[in-house]
């Protein structure tokens, strides 16, 4: 058999291969390879298994005779990525009737009966492919119960169940294949991130038999704690002498500690533990990995079946690797490759416990990780409330406005019944770090009642506690355990290692001091987009902005605005000491002025009593501002230029802060950036504008200071000119929420009602506003970069919408000579691993067909 590379029996120098034979075949090479005591085992090729699939069988016989006599024997699958999967082992395979006799002397009837019965139920659902149901009422009681099984077995196949252990094996090989080569089985491993042809390896093991005089039994070994990665034995024993499991959940001192099912591991075999301990830590520095084994022990002898990667969590996973590097078994840059970047984000918020019990009350488009507990609330006033009693709450919308900001801010969570993936709730949530869930249209709100009726109609009232868990989109019903956010050591040297390898700028969007602390807590370099509307929402603002749009002259809206001056500059102000002279990208104005105007009656009254004027005068304001489409009407650079008094007052609210901030520090150069921007002329009559202010403030403060002028790339217009905007503007950055919503004629805040139907039917492979869309839009910005460097060689490039912080956007930034990504400041980390991976695997010179292989499991794992 060792001339037939398709049917190998594996042995230290056999000529088995990942790529051929499948990772568990490999790593079974390896533990023979480092004299571990594992049975003899023979691995099937890919191809081998494709033949078998296609009705053709190796010879059985041959491997059958690589084993000792009467030897039982299973099946396990073995996929050249372990997270592939595969069909499920079949185990026992050589028991039949003269067995079953010879093991009833040794063990009993029962035990053997048994034994039996677990190989005729499972080839039966596995292998004959009948019903489970029918031996649902078949009770488990030793002998008569296998009579029962097989009598069962042959009403349903009309065939006697196989006696000639050739028979089963083959029976068995075949199915297995089979399964493999199904529908199902292929589209559940191509969302794992499985190529569409992946191949399967099969491996056939001799099984150790667990019982016998001396201390028996099975479990799995582990030198670490799955949830948190921290060092920890851990396992599962299944004492077969003792008839008893010992399950320890370990401790500090590294033990499988005694709990009321019976003694540990250690108590019942010692030798056996500590051998199992220097196995496990042999192979964490030979495989460079931490494994778990899976092991029988036989008359006090160790055996060791196999070796698997320890499943682990998010936070484990960087612990892990962080520990391995540190250990020097593997280095800095490996450590980095082995976590996955979109996995940071459960670091950087409480989670749900994995192990915690979900009752899932309906679900949405998770728009922001994390999870949180609070009690319903359906306002921000009450929202504000509930935070200053100290009490959680969760702010429950149809959709969410600029007016809900402070609500948000006083929540734990939110809740929209629309809106999509860049809808407001989604990216103020992203920004605040709340968790978030948007487009959950599945659940019926009823605001004027305030209740919520659930999917399976459990009706929901305000006061309710439910969880948000916005990692999954789930909505779940009261208060399950929760995981804490874990940055720590681990995670910062993690950090640190990205920021030695990355090669492209990582900053963050940040609107108030509070997130501009939270964007240099995680080592932003900067402030890539401060969205200055939002400061504006303040109670005590807000009237002013409104009395502001009710003044009738230039003199008049200025006399306003100059009571707004001294809050703003003090904003910025703050903004500039925390980012300790990281730059601080502020974008000027940006939405239509109607959306600081009240819509309801009772809103409108309250004003007209704030302003002592008719509520007929407030309502016809508020009817004349109103627009059919506002998001491409007034608003942005065009309020700069039809009402340049807005303009005005924040730019000397910039210059004055730039000269207080700079009174402790280095000298502050703020950059300004000009929202929808379609024409050069817009800039040129902004930056007059800016420049006669900064001029004036100049001559009255008798000091100096520079700023940055660029321009917020978000028409496709501004793209296709930026070689004519590009000489009047320092940098350009590219904004692709609205470019991609312009470039799609796609509302990004109603898309989510279809988008599920679109991917599905294949008209869009991903959510554009989710992934960037590199084939439209990415265009776009291609040409506008290239276009932007001819009008301006020394411009500076980047991108500031929410497809900033994604892994797939950074490569593609990164590929067309982009400067910076700007991001939610919780989105940061991520931005800074994916960054750092882009530039090692562009070092390892392997750029194309790693990058490949990253990108397409981002994708799977977004499509999940």
């Amino acid at each position: 058999m060792q001339n037939n590379p398709n049917t190998t029996l594996i042995t230290a120098k056999a000529p088995v291969n990942v790529s051929t034979h499948g990772g568990r075949a490999k790593c079974l090479q390896r533990l023979i390879r480092l004299e571990l005591p594992v049975p003899t085992t023979v691995a099937l090729s890919f191809d081998a298994v494709r033949q078998i699939a296609e009705g053709y069988l190796p010879d059985v016989s041959a491997i059958v005779e690589q084993f000792s006599k009467d030897t039982l024997l299973c099946v396990r699958p073995s996929s050249e990525d372990p997270d592939w999967g595969g069909p499920g082992a079949v185990l026992n395979i050589g028991m039949n009737e003269i067995r079953y006799a010879q093991l009833s002397n040794t063990l009993g009837h029962d035990a053997a009966a048994a034994i039996y019965s677990r190989f005729v139920q499972s080839y039966a659902i596995n292998v004959a492919r009948l019903d489970p149901d029918v031996f649902d009422e078949i009770p488990n009681d030793g002998s008569d119960s296998l009579l029962a099984m097989l009598q069962a077995y042959e009403e349903e196949t009309d065939e006697r169940f196989p006696q000639d252990p050739r028979e089963q094996l083959a029976a068995v090989l075949g199915s297995m294949a089979r399964a493999w080569d199904g529908t199902s089985a292929r589209l559940l491993r191509q969302a794992k991130g499985a190529p569409a042809d992946a191949g399967l390896g099969l491996v056939v093991q001799e099984m150790i038999p667990g019982f016998g005089k001396g201390e028996c039994g099975s479990g799995v070994f582990q030198l670490v704690n799955t949830v948190t990665g921290l060092p920890q034995i851990t396992g599962r024993y299944l004492s077969q002498s003792q008839g008893r499991e010992a399950l320890g959940a370990g401790s500090a001192a590294l033990y499988l500690e005694k709990d009321e099912r019976g003694p540990s591991l250690e108590e019942l075999a010692p030798r056996a533990f500590e051998e199992l301990k220097e196995d496990a830590a042999l192979m964490r520095v030979k495989l460079r990995e931490e494994m778990q084994i899976e092991f029988v022990i036989g008359n006090g002898k160790v055996h060791i079946l196999d070796g698997v990667r320890v499943p682990r969590s998010s936070r484990a996973t960087v612990r892990i690797a962080v520990r391995l590097a540190q250990d020097g078994i593997i280095t800095p840059q490996e450590a980095l490759m082995r976590v996955e970047p979109n996995n940071l984000t459960e670091l950087l918020h409480r989670q749900v416990n994995p192990e915690s019990k979900r009752d899932v009350l309906g679900s949405g488009i998770a728009a922001s990780p994390g999870a949180a507990t609070g009690r319903i609330v359906f306002n921000s006033a009450d929202a504000q409330a509930s935070a200053s009693r100290r009490e959680p709450c969760v702010l429950v919308r149809r959709e969410t406005s600029p007016e809900d900001v402070r609500g948000m801010h006083a929540a734990a969570a939110v809740l929209t019944e629309k809106g999509g993936i860049t809808s407001h709730a989604a990216v103020i949530g992203r920004g605040l770090g709340l968790p978030c869930i948007v487009g959950a249209s599945a659940m019926r709100f009823d605001t004027k009642n305030q209740t919520i009726t659930a999917s399976d109609g459990r009706v929901l009232k305000a006061g309710d506690v439910i969880t948000i868990d916005g990692s999954s989109g789930e909505v779940l019903a009261g208060a399950p355990e929760m995981l804490e956010a874990a940055l720590d050591d681990a995670f910062q040297s993690l950090m640190a290692w990205a920021d030695a390898e990355r090669d492209i700028g990582i900053r963050a969007n940040a609107d108030t001091p509070e997130d501009a602390q939270t964007a240099r807590n995680f080592d932003a370099q900067g402030i890539g987009l401060c969205r200055t509307e939002h400061m504006f929402f303040d109670p005590a603002r807000l009237i002013v902005m409104r009395e502001m749009i009710f003044a009738e002259t230039s003199e008049g809206r200025a006399a306003v605005l100059a009571r707004l001056l001294p809050m703003q500059r003090d904003d910025f102000t703050q903004l500039f000491r925390i980012m300790e002279g990281k730059p601080v990208c502020i974008r000027l104005f940006d939405p239509p002025l109607h959306e600081f105007l009240p819509t309801s009656r009772a809103g409108q009254r309250e004003l007209a009593e704030a302003l002592d004027i008719p509520v007929s005068d407030v309502t016809r304001r508020v009817d004349e501002m109103g627009e059919y489409n506002p998001m491409l009407g007034l608003r942005g650079v065009r309020l700069g230029v039809t009402v340049p008094e807005i303009y005005d007052m924040q730019a000397r609210a910039i210059f004055e802060a730039t000269l207080e901030a700079s009174d402790k520090g280095d000298p502050v150069v703020p950059e300004i950036m000009i929202p929808l921007v379609s024409a050069r002329r817009e800039v040129e009559l902004v930056k007059a504008r800016l420049d006669a202010v900064a001029s004036a403030v100049r001559s009255e403060r008798g000091r100096d200071f520079d700023y940055r002028l660029g321009v917020m790339v978000e028409t496709p217009r501004a793209a296709l000119r930026a070689n004519e905007i590009a000489p009047h503007s320092a940098f350009l950055s590219f904004g692709t929420n609205d470019l991609t919503q312009m470039t799609y004629g796609l509302s990004r805040d109603d898309a989510g009602r279809f988008m599920s139907a679109y991917i599905q039917k294949g008209v869009f492979p991903e959510d554009p506003f989710h992934v960037l869309d590199q084939d439209g839009v990415g265009e776009l910005l291609k040409l506008g970069a290239e276009r932007g460097r001819i009008g301006n060689p020394g411009i500076t490039l980047s991108i500031c919408g929410e497809h900033g912080g994604n892994p797939e956007s950074i490569a593609f930034c990164r590929e067309a000579g982009f400067d910076y990504v700007s991001c939610s400041p919780f989105r940061v980390p991520v931005a800074r691993l994916a960054a750092a991976q882009l530039a090692i695997n562009h070092k390892m010179g392997d750029q194309k067909s790693s990058l490949a292989q990253m990108l397409w499991k981002w994708r799977a794992r977004n499509r999940k």
